[in-house]
């Protein structure tokens, strides 16, 4: 294959650089790799070898335009790899995994061109740098300090073995969940089983069911978490249980998805790493180069909120169990299964109101275009215009042009909002181009959801969980789309893990506030608007069950710390009681509010990007509810609010210490008292 015949070895002629999936073929990807990896290395190799001694401009600078054509390519797979991961790209990752491992190996812990940062680092005060340059150098050397650039041969001989194993160890318990997932997707006979499932529910499950040759049955495909959004509806209640033990069992089944020993091997192994560059335990290691800090200051938090959450569930099972035995023939003590459907009935008892039955009301595309977009556009002036004639990797994806208020180009948006067995579960967002003044790009960036697809002709609606999942989507969307930076290094996202959070969530205010609302929530037949009384009652219930919901996400974060203080000669033989007495540890074992991640299906910390971070989203909640205060004192959706949490946070992408950036915002630190008020911890 000549460089002429593969289009990742080229720059896109496409509007922002969007690559062309459309000529992209999955034999493409490993030759551009290798291509990427062989450039990389003489663009690194030609810093090291410069003659004179080090500058910002010779080495920082030069750094961070090395790499761009492998920027180009991993962007373009690994979108692939996450949302449209067949058999044929599954194998390629799984041969790329060990391979890439090893050349960001091969450049971070590069003796000669960490001796040239670490001379930039020295004389940093006697520069004449900008604030983003001189953040870009301790940044640079934090990093490769971090990474274990100071080590001797033999360690770093060690660590990059260590990298390889890992990296193919978490490609395979991706790929291995993704696989149990679609085997435990359960099968119903009948619609019957089904009773409480809207008609659009039904078509979907009823569409799965053929494409997997089971025509006249239904299929009802498994979200990441533990629960399921059809659990609050389905009044069979064999059928609740069925859904909800399929999920528990992912990858525990003895089977060839079995991720116990992956996940047991692969925490040995960050153990390991983690003692060999002077830390007790990867926590440790992970949180030194976060806002956090330890995982002492993690745990401190995580233990404070446990006890009041598990409090508050405790009262919750006991109003859930009440209403079992008064309206139920035979009475039977609440499961886990039971949860959600007998906490709607305590919602529409207490609060007249009930969730599901407000899905006429969140047709996906009026939820996009007059919610989510409309929100947008009121803070920050920007317009979003569907560009049909640009192809994404999927069919299912659209592709959005997005303007400035002024009417400059400012980046494409890519919208995949249907589930299907190639994509992962979960939401996320990740660009597919990164902003940089320097590279001359600027941002395209996807969100994906797993929605399930309805029958032709059928309408999306959304519940509201799934509302709150794409308004959360999209303020990550934002932050990629906002940042304007001069550095790669800094585009976007690329903020400490422990803060990327924050803005995301920021997001999920505008979904209930009233002009918002009464924009886009119009019953999809009607167009009638949502009852205002509805809206009082929605907000009557924001405490509402968080006890569980605060109960099962804590439970899950620190599962994920007690994982990761592990040392690396400890013995973990059984994986199930592992997470019971950690979980029995913090107070949060109650099997009625299981964690909302398992261990052998925890894909945030052991394929993906959050291990010993998974407390981020409590962590960086604290900063967000502090913000939802600050902009109901200083009027609401407005675009001078909009402009200044534009420009002094969402702007700045990495370019600046986040808790500075915060500082900057609010005109202080982050309070935690909004925080317990939201969650109903504050009694």
């Amino acid at each position: 294959m000549t460089d002429a015949s593969n289009p990742l070895l080229q720059p896109s002629t496409l509007p922002y650089g969007l690559p062309d999936f459309a000529a992209i073929r999955p034999e493409h990807y490993l030759p551009a790799f290798e291509a990427a990896f062989d450039e990389h290395l003489r663009e690194v190799s030609r810093i090291t070898m410069v003659r004179s001694m080090p500058t910002f401009e010779n080495t920082i600078e030069a750094l961070e335009r090395a790499g761009e054509l492998l920027d180009r390519v991993a962007h373009a797979f690994y979108t692939v790899t996450s949302a449209d991961a067949t058999a044929e790209i599954q194998k390629i990752d799984e041969q790329l995994a060990p391979l890439m491992a090893a050349h960001q190996d091969a450049i971070t812990l590069d003796g000669a061109l960490y001796w040239r940062v670490q001379q930039v680092y020295a004389q940093l005060a006697d520069l004449d740098l900008d604030d983003e340059q001189r953040y870009l150098v301790e940044r640079h050397h934090r990093e490769m300090t971090h990474a274990g650039a100071a080590l001797d041969d033999g360690a770093k001989a060690r660590l990059t073995q260590l990298n390889q194993q890992l990296s193919t160890l978490n490609n395979t318990f991706e790929r291995n969940l993704l696989n149990d997932t679609n085997d435990l997707a359960v099968v119903f006979d009948s619609a019957d089983e089904l009773a409480g499932l809207s008609s659009g529910e039904l078509s979907a499950a009823s569409r799965s069911a053929e494409e997997r040759g089971l025509d006249g049955r239904y299929v009802i495909s498994l979200p990441l978490f533990t629960g399921h959004p059809y659990l609050a509806q389905l009044r069979d209640r064999d059928a609740r249980r069925r859904i909800m033990a399929a999920s528990r069992a992912r990858g525990s089944r003895d089977n060839a998805n079995d991720n116990r020993p992956v996940l047991r091997e692969i925490v040995r192994l960050r153990a390991e790493r983690a003692e060999l560059l002077g830390y007790t335990s990867h926590a440790a290691y992970v949180t030194a180069d976060e806002t956090a800090g330890t995982p002492e200051a993690v745990e401190l938090m995580l233990r404070e909120l446990a006890a009041p959450s598990a409090r508050n569930a405790r009262a919750e099972r006991e109003a859930l169990q009440a209403i079992v035995d008064e309206t139920e023939s035979a009475p039977f003590p609440v499961e886990a299964h039971d949860w959600a459907f007998f906490t709607e009935k305590v919602r529409t008892a207490r609060y007249d109101i009930d969730t599901s039955a407000l899905r006429p009301w969140f047709e996906a595309e009026r939820v996009l275009q007059d919610g989510v977009f409309f929100a947008a556009t009121q803070l920050y002036g920007v317009t979003f215009s569907e560009r049909h004639d640009l192809v994404a990797y999927h069919p299912g994806a659209r592709v959005f042009e997005v303007h400035n208020a002024d009417g400059t180009e400012l980046g494409l948006y890519v919208l995949d909002l249907y589930t299907r067995d190639s994509k992962r579960g979960g939401a996320w967002m990740n660009p597919i181009v990164s902003q940089s003044r320097l590279r001359d790009t600027r941002p395209v960036v996807v969100n994906n959801l797993n929605v399930p697809l309805p029958g032709d002709g059928e309408p999306t609606l959304l519940t509201l969980d799934e509302v709150t999942t794409l308004f959360h989507e999209f303020g990550h969307a934002l932050h990629g789309l906002f940042a304007v930076v001069t550095y790669p290094h800094f585009a976007g996202t690329n903020v400490f893990r422990d803060f990327v959070e924050f803005p995301s969530q920021v997001n999920e205010m505008w979904i209930l506030w009233p002009e918002v609302l009464d924009n886009y929530a119009r019953h999809h037949e009607t167009g009638e608007a949502l009852d205002p009384a509805i809206l009082e009652r929605l907000r009557a219930t924001e405490t509402f069950n968080q006890g569980h919901d605060t109960s099962e996400y804590l439970a899950a974060a620190w599962l994920d710390q007690a994982w990761h203080r592990v040392g690396s000669d400890a013995e973990v033989a059984d994986v199930a009681a592992f997470e019971a007495a950690a979980l029995a540890d913090i107070g949060l074992d109650d099997p009625v509010v299981p964690t909302r991640y398992s261990s052998t299906y925890f894909a945030h910390v052991f394929s993906g990007g959050y291990s010993a971070g998974y407390y981020s989203y409590i962590w960086s909640e604290v900063l967000d509810a502090d913000t939802v205060d600050w902009f109901r004192e200083n009027g609401g959706l407005t675009r001078e609010n909009g402009d200044r949490f534009r420009a002094r946070l969402l702007g700045v992408g990495g370019s600046k210490d986040p808790l500075d950036a915060y500082r900057d915002f609010r005109g202080r630190d982050a309070e935690i008292a909004p925080l317990l008020t939201r969650r109903g911890l504050d009694t």
